[in-house]
């Protein structure tokens, strides 16, 4: 499935699934940095786990949080993992 969205569209959060953590396991919940776009730059969120995934909050509205695409979350410049956004 195809999902279209105007470029202005802006999300302020959205949902995860098939995740795939580096350490082997889900971080603890908490304030993290996340991307939805590969050279976008880190934004500032939430991280909130769910029974099949994971849930981030922005701090700031996002554009093109788009489903099928990876959502990668940071500590720092350190990469623990991300999954397939689902929806807002």
């Amino acid at each position: 499935t195809l999902t279209l969205f105007p470029y202005t569209t802006l999300f302020r959060s959205l949902s995860a699934q098939d995740a795939s953590w580096c350490a082997g396991h889900a971080p603890a919940p908490g304030r993290y940095a996340a991307k939805t776009r590969y050279r976008q730059q880190d934004a500032a969120c939430t991280l909130t786990p769910t029974e099949d995934g994971f849930a981030l909050d922005f701090a700031q509205a996002q554009w093109a949080v788009t489903p099928g695409q990876s959502a990668v979350l940071y500590d720092g410049e350190v990469c623990l993992g991300g999954g397939v956004i689902t929806g807002q």
